[in-house]
């Protein structure tokens, strides 16, 4: 999508289309891809041919703002945030906030782009003013109550065609760039102390059958339903006052190897078997599932 020539006058070649453009496309040197993208799928659109995770979903994984008033419109909890356009109103937006502890993050992120913990005004003042800060390639930065963990880990789950695949257990102990990719992750167990191997991502496979997946599971299928999701996955966080916050949705999911080994759950598998249910229904064509 960097580098793509799009004329308009042609017509669409047959097929699927399946979105996975990221919101932290430009931090790979694909600065316009999302806005390319969204031309490439409103030509899709126009002339009939399925998109999964078309323009709506777009907009809403390159925007947090959308995320969260999409995530509120289904009673989904989200931390308090405000979004501020220059980071001379930060200071600003810190005081509003009725908490010590806040962090900040990129509106338009991914890969834990512009997340600072900052726990007073002055240690605001010092990182808009220093080298770490930088701004959100949109120009929002948000400010948000921060949510510590009760157990030192955030949750994922995974969706593909609207089912709960899985959740997955991420470690937070490392910070906070939490992308489940293989070439994020970290090697076998992280803690070298302990006598059982502690892993950054592990599954639970019955998460859409337990108390906690019960009550949140549908409200998720519900704004994937009012937003055009097709393939998604909801990062939350719950805090020590036992509340589910939920601060991310990704379009562009990933998956890990290593931990889909050790439960014996391949989500790629599944989204293969999705894709080719797709593809059949629309062209007669006969597709072999993966699993």
């Amino acid at each position: 999508m960097s580098t793509a020539t799009i004329d308009m006058a042609t017509p669409a070649p047959e097929g699927v289309f399946y979105n996975r453009m990221s919101a932290s496309s430009h931090t790979r040197g694909n600065r316009f891809a999302p806005e390319t993208t969204a031309g490439v799928l409103a030509w899709l659109e126009a002339q009939g041919r399925r998109t999964l995770n078309g323009r709506s979903a777009l907009n809403l994984e390159i925007s947090k703002l959308v995320q969260y008033a999409a995530l509120a419109k289904v009673g989904l909890p989200v931390p308090h945030t405000i979004a501020v356009s220059a980071a001379e109103d930060i200071p600003a937006a810190y005081q509003r906030l009725p908490f010590d502890d806040v962090i900040t993050k990129h509106n338009r992120a991914g890969k834990g782009l512009g997340v600072q913990l900052l726990k007073s005004e002055e240690a605001v003042r010092d990182y808009i003013s220093g080298d770490l800060y930088s701004d959100s390639v949109d120009g929002l930065t948000l400010v948000q109550q921060y949510i510590q963990p009760h157990d030192q880990t955030i949750t994922r789950v995974e969706f593909i065609g609207g089912d709960c695949i899985y959740a997955v257990k991420v470690d937070t102990s490392n910070g906070f760039e939490l992308c489940p990719a293989d070439v994020c992750s970290l090697e076998g167990g992280i803690c070298a102390t302990e006598s059982s191997p502690r892993y950054s991502f592990d599954i639970i496979a019955d998460f859409a059958a337990s108390p906690l997946g019960q009550q949140l599971v549908p409200k998720m299928q519900m704004l994937m339903a009012n937003e055009g999701l097709d393939v998604a996955a909801f990062e939350f966080v719950t805090g020590g006052d036992g509340v589910s916050y939920f601060y991310d949705i990704n379009t562009n999911t990933n998956y890990n190897s290593e931990a889909e080994d050790r439960a014996s759950i391949f989500a790629m598998e599944a989204l293969a078997d999705y894709l080719g249910a797709e593809l059949s229904e629309r062209y007669s064509l006969g597709f072999q599932q993966a699993g």
